[in-house]
């Protein structure tokens, strides 16, 4: 049996946990990204090719043209980016305990720090993909307003933390039981689908429509169109809603895995 890391995984952050952090967070982009020309692009293209499938599904067979004076194209990519960052954490993160397994059975260190490191990468490259989208959006003659950029990263960093406080948890889940990362798939495939990405939420039945909008996920898509297509600034009750619930689902992900990260090195 070897010392459990409780201690270590519990006391503050302090300059060693950084330099882990930094190095974990490096390894995270050069062995997942930026290790090979393929997995760099493809990382980059994936959302590309996957709004490419949408627009032609949606524009050519279902003819739809755009929602609120905004063409389909650019309705849709404003939203997918952080849905994928999001989506692709969840599912990376949910995992990323077991690619420290030999770290964790011999080095007593606070081990959501693989997990900071993991949402961490994921969330830089999609966001430096979302970045040149936009910008390409606008240079191509779509109405996207940049200032809103002001509050569409407060926005991405909001969803970050959510997210962070969910991969915790499911990452500590997984060490013990397995079959976490098979469910979470089709799971996030039908949350995809009940978040407005690819319509809009006037378009869900009235009765439906304030479940629909009780998604998380919801507001985000809401404030970032609010913000990239329509220039809408204002800051408004649901904003300071959205902080509160980030912040307890993240203090509520770490409290449960700090709570079963102690006995991690004898399950992974």
């Amino acid at each position: 049996m070897h010392p459990a890391p409780t201690h270590a995984s519990r006391r503050p952050i302090g300059a060693r946990e950084r330099a882990l952090f930094a190095n974990f967070y490096r390894r995270e982009l050069t062995l997942r990204y930026l290790g090979s020309t393929t997995g760099f692009a493809w990382a980059l293209v994936h959302p590309l090719v996957l709004l490419g499938v949408y627009h032609f599904v949606f524009t050519s067979i279902f003819h739809a043209t755009g929602f609120a004076g905004q063409s389909f194209l650019a309705f849709v990519a404003v939203a997918l980016w952080p849905w994928l960052a999001a989506q692709e954490s969840m599912q990376r993160g949910t995992i990323s305990i077991a690619g420290y397994s030999g770290m964790i059975r011999k080095v007593a260190f606070p081990h959501e720090i693989v997990v900071y490191a993991s949402v961490a990468a994921t969330f830089t490259l999609q966001l430096i993909g979302y970045l040149v989208v936009l910008v390409v959006l606008k240079a191509s003659g779509e109405a996207i307003h940049l200032r809103g950029l002001l509050i569409a990263l407060p926005v991405w960093v909001i969803v970050l933390v959510g997210v962070t406080g969910v991969v915790l948890f499911l990452s500590a889940l997984q060490v013990f039981i397995r079959d976490i990362e098979h469910i979470l798939m089709p799971v996030l495939m039908i949350l995809m689908y009940l978040t407005p990405i690819l319509y809009p939420l006037t378009l869900v039945p009235a009765s439906l429509r304030p479940w629909v909008a009780l998604n998380p996920f919801s507001w985000m898509v809401g404030r970032l169109r609010d913000a990239l297509l329509e220039g809408r600034m204002a800051l408004h009750w649901a904003d300071a809603a959205a902080v509160v619930v980030s912040i307890a689902v993240f203090v509520g992900g770490l409290a449960v895995f700090r709570r079963l990260s102690p006995h991690f090195e004898d399950f992974v």
